[in-house]
C-alpha cells in the first residue's frame, strides 16, 4: 500500500479524502490541513471541513501555520510519504515539501489548465462565461498551477450555474477522476506531460470589493457575475449609500427601457434595472441587515425604489 499524506482545507476537498479513505492500495497516514480560524458574524474559532471530516476518521492531524518552517518539514518526513495528495490547501507549497515523497504531491485544480491557474477557477470560469471547465490531476512543482498534467476531464456549465453548484459537482469528479489516476501513476504506467504554452489564464484570490456591480455591463455579463460569486464573495448594488446584495436574477438581453444605465423599473410586479445592454430581472435581494427577500418584498417595503438609480 502506497502511504499517503493529504493537504486540504475546505468542503471542496472532503470528497477527495474520503475516496482516499477506501481506496485499497492507499494508506492515509496523515493529514494537514489549515489551522482553526475565526469564521462567521459570531467569529467563532473553527475547524476546517477536512479537519472536521479527519477527526471522525481518527487520522493524524497536523495544522502548521506555514510549512516553510523545516519542524513542519521535519514532521511530514517522519510520516514517510510514498505520495502526497493535495486539494485546495491554501498554501503555497516550497521544493523541501514537494521533494519529500518518491512520488512526489499530485494536485486536483478545478479547471482545465492551462486555463484558470489560481486560488479561484471555480467563480472565474462562470464570470467569463466559459461553456465548459473541469478537473485536472496534476504533479506538482513549484510554480503556480504550472506543474505536468497526468489527466483531465471536463464537464459543460450549465447555463443557470452557480459557484456553489459547479463547485459541488466539481468536488465529487476531482474524487473520482484523482482515484481513476492514481493506480496508473503509481504503477509507472502513466507520465505527466507539459502543459500546452498557450492559452493560460489567471483566476486570483476574488475580493469582497469585486462583487459591486457596474450597471453599465450587459445584462449577461451581471448574471455571469452574480452567478459566479455565490456564495462568494456575493454580489451588491448600493440605494442612497445603503447597500444591497443582488442574490439572484434573471437576464432579457433583447428587452431595454431606453432609461439610464442602473435604473430600477418596474414590469407588472417585478423589479427591474437597465443595464448597458438589456435588462436584469431582480429576484432575490437582501438588504444591508437583513433577511433575503423576494424582489416583491422589497418593494413594498421601499415603494420609492422604482425610479431610482443604483450605483455605480
Amino acid at each position: 500500500m502506497a502511504r499517503t499524506v493529504f493537504l486540504g482545507t475546505p468542503d471542496f476537498a472532503v470528497p477527495v479524502l474520503q475516496a482516499l479513505i477506501g481506496h485499497p492500495d492507499l494508506e492515509v497516514v496523515g493529514v494537514v490541513t489549515q489551522p482553526d480560524r475565526p469564521a462567521g458574524r459570531g467569529r467563532r474559532v473553527l475547524a476546517s471541513a477536512v479537519k472536521q471530516h479527519a477527526e471522525r476518521l481518527r487520522l493524524p492531524i497536523f495544522q502548521p501555520p506555514t510549512l516553510r518552517e523545516p519542524a513542519a518539514v521535519e514532521h511530514l518526513r517522519s510520516w514517510s510519504p510514498d505520495i502526497m495528495v493535495v486539494a485546495a490547501f491554501g498554501q503555497i507549497l516550497r521544493q523541501p515539501v514537494l521533494d519529500l515523497a518518491p512520488h512526489g504531491c499530485i494536485n486536483i485544480h478545478a479547471s482545465l489548465l492551462p486555463r484558470w491557474r489560481g486560488a479561484a477557477p471555480i467563480q472565474y470560469a462562470i464570470w467569463a462565461g466559459d461553456k465548459e471547465t473541469g478537473i485536472t490531476i496534476m504533479k506538482m512543482d513549484a510554480g503556480l498551477d504550472t506543474g505536468p498534467i497526468l489527466r483531465q476531464m471536463a464537464i459543460p456549465i450549465k447555463d443557470d450555474e452557480t459557484g456553489a453548484t459547479l463547485h459541488d459537482r466539481l468536488a465529487i469528479l476531482g474524487a473520482e477522476v484523482l482515484i481513476a489516476t492514481l493506480p496508473s501513476y503509481l504503477a509507472g504506467e502513466l507520465s505527466p506531460q507539459p502543459q500546452p504554452e498557450k492559452g493560460v489564464t489567471l483566476a486570483p484570490s476574488l475580493k469582497k470589493a469585486e462583487g459591486q456591480i457596474d450597471w453599465s455591463q450587459t445584462a449577461k455579463e451581471i448574471d455571469r457575475q452574480v452567478r459566479a460569486f455565490d456564495p462568494w464573495p456575493g454580489t451588491f448594488t448600493f440605494l442612497d449609500d445603503k447597500l444591497i446584495k443582488v442574490v439572484k436574477g434573471t437576464p432579457d438581453p433583447q428587452r431595454s427601457y431606453g432609461e439610464p444605465c442602473g435604473t430600477v423599473v418596474m414590469e407588472e410586479d417585478r423589479l427591474a434595472v437597465q443595464t448597458g445592454e438589456g435588462v436584469y430581472f431582480l429576484q432575490t435581494v437582501q438588504p444591508a441587515g437583513k433577511k433575503q427577500m423576494t424582489s416583491q418584498a422589497f418593494l413594498t417595503g421601499h415603494p420609492d425604489v422604482v425610479g431610482a438609480v443604483l450605483a455605480p
